[in-house]
């Protein structure tokens, strides 16, 4: 029996679309308001997330809308979809709730609700989550993910302190789809990579693997395609010979050929599996 404290129902917030625009060929931002968003708040980590929720056409839900009561009320077929996307931004003074949606046309759930949306429309959202911050007693932070891990990559190396040392890669499409990231004028080093149709996560594996990397020990955020993950957390484990502590941040933030629904369903199997075989040597 486990004693973990029971899991805590994530709180419900209803949110309004005050802005949009594209970062990017294939980066939409959306920024978020209103009163629905009062009681939301973070706590100072770098990796803030949300689920959006997107109610199935045709079913009535309870009102008022929440999804604790969703869950249990209403058969699982019927329950909303959800998309969990990394807070890219949060100004509590005045409210402004900012997620960045990959958009690669008309494929996907949120991306093209993002492309489609205007002041005005209203969408409900889950959470935050989050557990990661970089500390600063690091000797230095690896930052490593591909397009759905980068605002979270931005938001940490916008919090490292003036003389944090860093190595960032980030792999997207091609240079079009490079970002200006704000960060200290420190030793930071950020890599961007750019796949050109390989599959994703290629770029990524290649280049961390071959890289050199500064002297003492890192302090790892690692997320982006499963496999991807997985085989730089073998890598960076028993290669590079780091340690269970410094891998802080870990983790597929999705998988080539499941949507969401089919990778949430196992991927804390998935992780577990991994973990096992990454420690025992036999994967």
């Amino acid at each position: 029996m486990s004693d973990r404290p029971a899991r805590k129902a994530a709180q419900t917030h209803r949110a309004r679309v005050v802005h949009k625009e594209r970062l990017t060929p294939h980066m939409i931002r959306v920024v978020f308001g209103g009163e629905g968003l009062a009681g939301f708040a973070t706590n100072g980590c770098t990796d803030h997330y949300v689920k959006l929720v997107f109610p199935l056409p045709g079913v009535a839900y309870p009102e008022p809308f929440d999804m604790a009561e969703i869950r249990a009320s209403t058969p699982r077929a019927d329950w909303p979809k959800t998309r969990t996307y990394t807070v890219a931004g949060w100004d509590p003074g005045a409210r402004r709730l900012t997620i960045d949606f990959v958009h690669h046309g008309d494929e996907g759930l949120a991306g093209p609700w993002a492309d489609a949306a205007s002041p005005g429309d209203e969408l409900y959202l889950l959470g935050p989550g989050g557990g990661y911050a970089p500390e600063a007693a690091s000797d230095w932070h690896l930052l490593v993910g591909d397009e759905a891990a980068l605002p979270a990559i931005a938001a940490a190396l916008a919090a490292l302190p003036a003389d944090a040392r860093a190595l960032a890669f980030v792999e997207v499409e091609d240079p079009a789809e490079e970002q200006k990231l704000a960060y200290p004028e420190g030793p930071i080093d950020l890599r961007w990579l750019h796949r050109k149709g390989r599959p994703v996560g290629e770029a990524l594996v290649e280049a961390v693997t071959s890289a050199a990397f500064p002297p003492g020990v890192p302090q790892v955020f690692l997320h982006g395609e499963a496999h991807a993950v997985k085989a730089l957390r073998r890598h960076l484990r028993h290669e590079r010979g780091l340690g269970r502590e410094q891998m802080k941040s870990v983790s597929g933030y999705w998988r080539r050929g499941s949507d969401e629904d089919g990778w949430q369903s196992g991927k804390a199997e998935w992780n577990k599996r991994v973990e096992a075989e990454q420690e025992s040597g036999a994967a």
